[in-house]
């Protein structure tokens, strides 16, 4: 399979994932919008709000590294600075996510 049918293949399963994904995100966003912070903690603390937004992370990010770097591809003429892009586009897009869900996990009430 060519690459760019595999990135298209990740970008249309990845958006199928987030759409449930954000509309329970969404929904409960709604929801603890006007709590205090100790109630935020706590729904951000329980088993299933953890998993589920671990989950939105790490395909969202998924899901902007793959179209900005299509970006970058399209737009950007010059190979050294391209490669130099995508490189710092993936590093953002695996830790950026990886920090914030060590920091959910370790979240306690």
């Amino acid at each position: 399979m060519n690459i760019v049918t595999k990135k298209w293949l990740f970008l249309k399963f990845s958006s199928v994932i987030l759409i449930p994904l954000m509309g329970w995100f969404i929904f409960n966003l709604v929801s603890i919008f006007d709590k205090d912070y100790v109630e935020v903690v706590i729904f951000f603390s329980t088993q299933p709000s953890k998993f589920l937004v671990s989950l939105l992370l790490v395909f969202a990010f998924f899901y902007s590294a793959l179209s900005i770097s299509e970006i970058f591809k399209d737009y950007v003429h010059d190979e050294k600075i391209k490669n130099t892009a995508n490189k710092l586009l993936f590093i953002f897009a695996i830790s950026i996510p990886l920090i914030t869900i060590l920091i959910i996990f370790n979240l306690n009430i």
